[in-house]
């Protein structure tokens, strides 16, 4: 099963890359992002932790990888950050939810666009804590260079 979640994380990713025209040559990077964010994030949701908190910490490692992947080769961040985040997307439920008002079941409906919110907004406190967290770590390196 883990097998699985690998592969199709990572072409989901990759796929995406190519959609969003990433460069050819960071494909593999950008399939590579995406499948380990995943993978935390399944690994996470595995072990009894909320989908919430689980989003939250494996988009921070998206947009790590993504900041070390655009240092290595040299390459926009948003390149691999846009790529690596579609796996933790909450389509498929924004589509239940969407579905659930069409069909007038409002109680359902509210309660998975309440969930698509948080999962939305844990993607972004995720990436956003992350590049926070790098800005401040490099401003104490460069006080440590100059002193």
């Amino acid at each position: 099963m883990i097998i699985a979640q690998l592969a199709t994380s990572f072409v989901a990713s990759a796929g995406f890359g190519v959609l969003f025209n990433a460069p050819r040559k960071s494909l593999i990077q950008c399939g590579l992002v995406g499948m380990f964010g995943w993978i935390l994030y399944y690994g996470l949701v595995g072990e009894g932790l909320d989908v919430v908190p689980a989003t939250i910490f494996a988009s921070m490692l998206v947009a790590v990888l993504s900041q070390i992947c655009a240092r290595i080769f040299k390459t926009p961040i948003i390149v691999f950050i846009v790529s690596g985040i579609i796996p933790l997307v909450p389509g498929g439920l924004a589509y239940d939810a969407m579905r659930n008002f069409v069909q007038d079941d409002y109680f359902t409906a509210v309660q998975l666009s309440a969930k698509v919110m948080l999962l939305s907004g844990g993607i972004a406190i995720g990436l956003m804590f992350s590049e926070v967290a790098n800005q401040v770590i490099r401003r104490q390196v460069i006080k440590r260079i100059k002193s």
